[in-house]
């Protein structure tokens, strides 16, 4: 039996903070909306999970092409006297379902494999997105997460952009809360941080 092992590529604070929804498929096949200008820039944002862990994060969200975006997601958490930084990178792009816009987060994971009767570990990368609803008023950016169990025949995964739209659409429009609370966060924009002079 191979064993494997997922390296640290997913945010640190996603891992200990809450479990957003790891699709095969994103909600459409390709980006096709138009970048939106205003989401360039720092958002800053700070969160907490009811107990002791803090959080905060912040993201920078620039152009990477006409209907894509670059996604550097920057972290430190706190739990208890241990300090965790994390940074990712990602690229994104907009979906809409009825008027709600969603991003559709592409990431991709390294898993190595070791198999039983060799020393030699295989390493593959694996492609996954997540899919965020968000929400932009003045300088404020909402966003929440389609939770790990928004359906309990999510964990089979879906094979087509379709199907995962058309369910989205559907319980959506059933009131079912289909985003993960903990990982319900607000950010404000705020002037990107100048970089650290060298000593």
């Amino acid at each position: 039996m191979a064993g494997k092992k997922i390296l640290w590529l997913l945010p640190l604070t996603i891992l200990l903070y809450a479990c957003p929804y790891e699709s095969a498929v994103p909600l459409e096949h390709g980006p096709v909306e138009p970048v939106d200008s205003s989401m360039y820039g720092y958002w800053y944002g700070i969160v907490k999970d009811g107990s002791d862990f803090f959080g905060i994060e912040a993201l920078d969200i620039t152009k990477d092409s006409d209907s894509t975006y670059n996604i550097i997601r920057y972290g430190k958490a706190a739990k208890g006297d241990i300090i965790l930084p994390d940074t990712a990178y990602f690229t994104g792009y907009i979906s809409y379902i009825g008027e709600q816009r969603y991003m559709n987060i592409v990431a991709d994971i390294v898993i190595v494999e070791t198999k039983r009767n060799s020393k030699v570990p295989v390493v593959k990368t694996q492609r996954v997105y997540y899919v965020a609803a968000f929400t932009m008023r003045h300088d404020t950016l909402d966003v929440k997460a389609i939770t790990e169990d928004f359906t309990p025949s999510s964990r089979k995964g879906y094979k087509t952009p379709e199907q995962l739209k058309e369910l989205v659409d559907t319980m959506t429009k059933q009131k079912k809360n289909i985003y993960d609370d903990l990982y319900t966060l607000s950010y404000r924009k705020i002037e990107r941080p100048k970089p650290m002079k060298p000593f």
